[in-house]
């Protein structure tokens, strides 16, 4: 379900990054690269927490 709700929401940010970019550069809005880019986002993002570690980390600093 995690895997679904990324892309959801990786799908409407990108959506509205694409629209704004698009109306400030007086073109017409491309969705269909948007859905590509959303896709390389949430691969991203996936990726990004694979990275970060879980566990809290240990202090070992005995002062």
């Amino acid at each position: 379900m995690q895997y679904i709700m990324t892309f959801f929401w990786s799908f409407l940010l990108v959506s509205m990054l694409t629209y704004v970019v698009s109306s400030i550069l007086g073109v017409d809005p491309n969705f269909g690269l948007a859905a590509i880019l959303s896709v390389a986002v949430s691969i991203l993002v996936f990726i990004i927490a694979a990275i970060i570690p879980n566990a809290p980390v240990a202090d070992t600093d005995s002062h």
